[in-house]
């Protein structure tokens, strides 16, 4: 049976069900894979299909893929989910694969979530995958290197699917409202282009997401002579915020930043995760939010967690290397840490004391002992004389307040106190404990 007539008969199905590419010509994004003379392409043509697994995030086209790579090739589709399929189903896929066999046609085994594949599940898939009886085709949205069996990683190669970007998300729903057959053309619908970025800005990269936003927009339209119209406010309706928030970065997406923010420095992380994911989810940039949280480690927790920033900027590195879909994890492990993590500001106010310092006496000066001496010259002018190597000292630690290597002729000022949380209550009896040596060598 053809794989897609029982879609065209779905007049109820969902849009994203119903508009489904049926060839690879119609088959939107991932040109590096299906464009003219690229692998999937040539499996297609040459309907020599191989075992692979498909990594990607949500609604980039997967299952499609599948459907359509068994389709062109005149293969049979079996498609089971990892999580939803023991060993008993995948029996009767290979008994069904073994009839096929016998007719003269091949079968591909689809298996969503394949990261989740048990032993058990491997161990009845494999020698039929090694006997070729069935070609796999595996999908999956964590990182096949971490999680899928070694076993069945050897035998595929993986491709990479990217999330569609705003042109193919806009390709995808023009596609949409023109199809008279499976998708809205018959309704005459108008919208302008405008319009419809904020829908594929909502739908961050997901073709299944922009049509689902598409088609719930679509059930606000106004009647016009020549069809309907879809406005701006109908859209506003469907994605709530999401439809202005994020045009040119207004009140919105510096209020969802601003939450993030006081709920994390409130060491509330339920509450930073929610309108972290309201924030990318409503198509702001994921980046801003780990800036946001880096300034967040030194300004809120500071010297009290001294782990906290590092790990922000490991999970800053992480996003970078991993994605978007998968990097947007790390970035919630930094934040949920920062949450958590004990408080203290001390850092900030430090910083902020010594610049209002340095305004007040903009004419500090070194003291010799601390200038730096890479000449004769400069040597016989004083510049390091009366250095002390704390290296070379009592408890590596120049006691004295002849020592302090404050400049000469300035009044004393104290800017960093530590506070009594976390790792900052160790540094305060540090700081307590080296003031009493200094004490001790002025008397």
């Amino acid at each position: 049976m053809d794989l897609f007539s029982h879609h065209q008969s779905q007049d109820s199905a969902p849009l994203a069900y119903r508009m489904r590419p049926r060839r690879l010509t119609d088959y939107i994004g991932q040109q590096a894979l299906v464009g003219p003379d690229k692998p999937l392409r040539r499996m297609a043509e040459t309907a020599a299909v191989r075992s692979m697994i498909l990594w990607g995030p949500p609604g980039v086209g997967k299952t499609t893929l599948a459907e359509i790579l068994a389709n062109e090739s005149e293969a049979e589709l079996e498609h089971l989910s990892a999580v939803m399929a023991g060993v008993k189903e995948i029996r009767a896929a290979v008994e069904r694969a073994r009839f096929a066999q016998s007719q003269g046609r091949s079968t591909l085994l689809f298996l969503d979530e394949i990261h989740r594949l048990n032993k058990s599940q491997q161990d009845a898939l494999l020698p039929h995958v090694e006997s070729g009886l069935l070609t796999l085709i595996g999908a999956t949205t964590e990182n096949p290197s971490f999680e899928v069996n070694s076993a069945l990683l050897s035998r595929a190669r993986v491709y990479v699917l990217k999330a569609l970007d705003e042109s193919e998300l806009l390709e995808v729903m023009h596609q949409a409202l023109k199809d008279d057959e499976r998708g809205l053309g018959k309704r005459r619908i108008h919208v302008d282009d405008e319009v419809l970025a904020k829908l594929a800005r909502a739908a961050d990269g997901d073709a299944r997401r922009a049509l689902g936003l598409l088609e719930t927009a679509c059930d606000f339209t106004t009647t016009e002579e020549h069809g309907e119209r879809l406005s701006d406010d109908a859209i506003a309706d469907v994605i709530g915020h999401r439809a202005s928030a994020f045009d040119k970065q207004g009140d919105h997406y510096y209020d969802l930043l601003s939450a993030i923010h006081k709920s994390v420095r409130s060491s509330r992380p339920d509450a930073a995760l929610l309108y972290m994911a309201q924030f990318i989810q409503g198509g702001g940039d994921p980046l801003d939010v780990i800036r946001r949280l880096s300034a967040i480690a030194s300004e809120d927790v500071g010297n009290a967690d001294p782990r906290a920033l590092p790990l922000v900027i490991a999970a800053w590195d992480a996003f970078l290397r991993l994605g978007d879909y998968e990097g947007q994890r790390a970035i919630a492990h930094a934040a949920i840490h920062l949450a958590v993590a004990p408080k203290s500001n001390a850092i900030d106010q430090a910083w902020n004391a010594a610049k209002a310092f340095v305004t007040e006496h903009p004419d500090l000066e070194v003291p010799t002992y601390l200038r730096n001496a890479p000449t004769k010259l400069m040597a016989e002018l004083g510049h390091g004389e009366g250095y002390r190597y704390a290296h070379n000292e009592p408890n590596g630690y120049p006691a004295g307040s002849g020592h302090d290597c404050w400049p000469d002729g300035t009044p004393k000022a104290a800017f960093y106190t530590p506070s009594d949380h976390g790792q900052e209550a160790r540094f305060k009896q540090i700081m307590e404990w080296r003031a009493t040596l200094d004490s001790q060598a002025d008397e």
